[in-house]
């Protein structure tokens, strides 16, 4: 499997159920000048979708704080979407999801991604995209495995960090802990304080 990671993000345009509900076309490019949180997920009506959705969904905010758009992808159609967005989540649905939920209904948007399992679903894929359209960071767990909302947070912290001040970020970095300068005396400095 090759990664994209540094490579540009393959370009789709879908039919996705925006945040209001509407029904409407959607293509990755147009969200250039921002960065994009792109997570694939298996089928809608499941078991671990809806938490890491709904997961997405609470941070939405804090997600759009950075300038970034998150965007749910999955092989079900756009029915399949608004009708899960409207079903009540102590019922099984997700309720109102604030960001858009993409149909990929001929599997190519998670075969140009590198996660389509089986020809059948997508593996939970997560892409964090950079302003000028270039992957900067991706993950792809098993069916079984939910994601973790608060990394990929930390990992647009930490992307943005590093395109403001020029260092790089440490094992466990989080945001307003001190970074590396990227040299050899940068790194020294930075575990002599810090220990092994």
């Amino acid at each position: 499997m090759s990664t994209l990671v540094t490579q540009p993000a393959p370009d789709f345009t879908a039919t996705a159920v925006m945040a209001d509900n509407t029904i409407g076309e959607l293509k990755l490019s147009d969200y250039k000048g921002k960065y994009t949180v792109l997570f694939f997920y298996p089928l809608d009506f499941t078991f671990v979708c809806p938490s890491e959705i709904i997961a997405f969904d609470k941070a939405v905010d804090k997600f759009a704080s950075k300038n970034a758009q998150v965007l749910g992808v999955s092989v079900d159609s756009q029915f399949s979407h608004f009708a899960w967005k409207n079903t009540p989540v102590e019922k099984g649905g997700i309720g109102n999801v604030q960001f858009p939920l993409v149909a990929d209904l001929d599997k190519n948007i998670a075969k140009e991604y590198g996660v389509l399992f089986n020809d059948s679903i997508a593996l939970r894929g997560l892409f964090i995209i950079d302003k000028e359209g270039i992957v900067r960071h991706a993950l792809v767990n098993d069916l079984p495995l939910g994601r973790n909302v608060d990394e990929a947070l930390r990992i647009l912290d930490a992307l943005q960090f590093t395109e403001e001040h020029g260092e790089v970020c440490p094992a466990n970095w989080k945001d307003g802990d001190e970074a590396m300068k990227p040299t050899a005396d940068g790194v020294a400095d930075y575990l002599a304080k810090h220990g092994k």
